[in-house]
């Protein structure tokens, strides 16, 4: 297409990166807006980059520089400045020659550079929460966007600040399993579906393995596991389920994962946002443990959610040792009544409707041109 007659559908440049909880409701978005004639860009660093190969091949990807006061030492703080500022002058750039419609913003600090130059260009511009407690960088924006949407609710936001409750979008293939029908645990093969998520997987590997060997011969020998771990962790989980005759499947990351989660008696999983979203929107019993290293602890207020209305069973990271986890095990697949119960109340709170919620408010963001 020639640069002198740009396109006439709009423009939704998407800023998400670092964790698959930010860019796996970005990518459903990113879905949503394709099937309604929108071209879409998403905006993201490296570490974003990992998680891009599922966003559909015309999303055109721009890379810029960012970088976090989480990570490295005072040394490395020196730079950060300076990278996202590189990355919001080159944002600025594309901006101007695109002209996007409105800016969109999952959190995490590879989505500053795009919300600054979006905010310097005065840009429609929204962000959208995937936790109950927002992270920094959201609450950065909070006040210096247009709409703020919440996936959990309620959400802590900074006062002041109202929101707007549209659930976590889940991926297509998520959507594909909604509400798929229950097997309660029975006399029969069933499944087991592990995720550590991104950051914190080790924990899971060190104690679920221990736990899964504790239980009742009858129960082990029915029970199929897949257990996302982490590379470096591989080749030992591997071997002590070899050697305890537990019937694993362990990869770094399963590509099909709703089909995996709709075909569990049971999850165990941390208490991300998303995570969270894809075991209610599907209807599933979980075990959750909360990240113990998250700042804000935001990930013990996302598990209220499905644990308060009696869907999941939560265990502190203190608390979570192979005893506990078998017990909990037991619980479950010892109570197919209660299992069943556990995965209604969950597709109770699931929100399959999240990405049509948070697709009205982009639209309405960016009807609303002119003026700040």
């Amino acid at each position: 297409m020639s640069p002198s007659r740009p396109s006439r559908q709009p423009l939704l440049v998407i800023a998400a990166g670092g964790t698959g909880g930010h860019m796996f409701p970005a990518q459903a978005l990113a879905e949503a807006m394709l099937r309604r004639g929108w071209r879409v860009q998403l905006m993201t660093d490296a570490r974003g980059l990992r998680y891009s190969g599922g966003f559909p091949h015309v999303v055109q990807v721009v890379r810029l520089a960012s970088a976090s006061f989480a990570r490295g030492g005072p040394g490395a703080w020196v730079s950060v400045p300076a990278r996202i500022g590189l990355g919001t002058l080159k944002a600025v750039r594309q901006m101007l020659r695109e002209r996007p419609a409105v800016v969109v913003g999952f959190g995490g600090y590879p989505s500053v550079p795009a919300l600054a130059a979006a905010w310097l260009l005065r840009v429609r511009r929204m962000i959208h929460e995937q936790n109950a407690v927002p992270g920094r960088v959201n609450r950065l924006f909070a006040r210096r966007v247009h709409a703020v949407a919440c996936g959990m609710w309620p959400t802590a936001l900074p006062a002041g600040v109202g929101g707007q409750h549209t659930g976590n979008p889940v991926r297509a293939a998520v959507l594909r399993r909604a509400g798929a029908p229950y097997i309660p645990p029975g006399d029969y093969p069933m499944s087991l579906l592990v995720i550590g998520g991104s950051q914190g997987a080790r924990i899971f590997s060190e104690v679920v393995p221990e736990a899964l060997a504790r239980l009742p011969g009858g129960l082990l020998e029915k029970l199929r596991v897949s257990h996302q771990v982490r590379e470096e962790d591989m080749a030992r989980v591997q071997e002590f389920y070899a050697c305890n005759g537990v019937n694993a499947e362990l990869r770094p990351f399963f590509a099909d994962l709703p089909r995996r989660m709709a075909e569990a008696q049971l999850v165990i999983s941390r208490a991300g946002a998303s995570s969270l979203a894809d075991i209610a929107v599907i209807g599933r019993p979980s075990i959750l443990v909360p990240l113990a290293a998250a700042l804000r602890d935001e990930q013990t207020a996302n598990a209220r959610t499905l644990v308060d209305a009696d869907a999941a069973i939560l265990i502190p990271e203190r608390l979570f040792g192979p005893d506990v986890l078998e017990a909990q095990i037991r619980a479950v697949f010892d109570n197919p009544e209660a299992a069943v119960k556990m995965a209604h109340a969950a597709l109770e709170r699931g929100m399959p409707d999240a990405t049509e919620r948070l697709v009205a408010l982009v639209e309405q963001v960016a009807e609303r041109r002119g003026g700040e």
